[in-house]
């Protein structure tokens, strides 16, 4: 069976974006993006660069690691506004709103049933796995379905923002994991990946 995976950068005090839930990455941003974070990228997770950046590195790979992203309605449109209605036309691409009524792209379907039975239904079709790319709202909702998680820790703080999980969007409910790789680049980010423990209920 498929894994979720979800797949995201977060500072070490917990926030995957500032308070306005903008791109961090993007022209305006904050978040650091070095030369070897991105050479990493390239080489491990090729995938999940978004179609302008593949393009600028002359990236073609598919990629060994997902075929499907998941996206929440804030996190897709902030590729919109910079002019991308799909950042990602090489994975097969869904985006859970209820307020979006048409995709401003034909490839990218948008999600207005329960995330989780999506999420369980794509679970068990044939294929690589799926990366929940965010955001924290979407990521909340689908907590007791994430079978991974491949931290990209930044040598950064916040003090606010979007945590890890959203805004409330998680009940308390401790769950146990294993780490089962870490690597160490330069510049200072960690790719921290753990694995859900059978049964991880703390």
């Amino acid at each position: 069976m498929r894994k979720l995976v979800y797949f995201i950068a977060v500072s070490i005090d917990g926030f995957i974006a500032g308070p306005d839930g903008s791109d961090p990455t993007g022209p305006d941003g904050f978040w650091p993006v070095a030369q070897d974070y991105i050479q990493h990228l390239v080489q491990t997770y090729p995938e999940t660069l978004p179609a302008p950046a593949r393009q600028a590195l002359g990236v073609t790979a598919e990629g060994t690691c997902f075929d499907t992203i998941l996206e929440g309605r804030r996190t897709y449109m902030n590729g919109v506004d910079a002019g991308f209605a799909d950042c990602y036309p090489h994975l097969r691409h869904y985006v859970f709103t209820r307020t979006l009524t048409e995709s401003p792209d034909p490839r990218v379907e948008l999600v207005a049933t329960d995330p989780v039975a999506k999420v369980r239904e794509l679970k068990r079709e044939d294929g690589k796995d799926i990366w929940l790319c965010g955001g924290g709202e979407l990521a909340g909702a689908l907590r007791g379905e994430i079978d991974r998680l491949v931290v990209k820790l930044a040598p950064l703080t916040l003090g606010s923002g979007t945590p890890l999980f959203g805004r409330g969007a998680a009940a308390f409910a401790p769950m146990l994991y294993d780490r089962t790789d870490a690597v160490v680049l330069d510049s200072g980010t960690v790719f921290l990946t753990y694995d859900k423990k059978a049964g991880g209920d703390a």
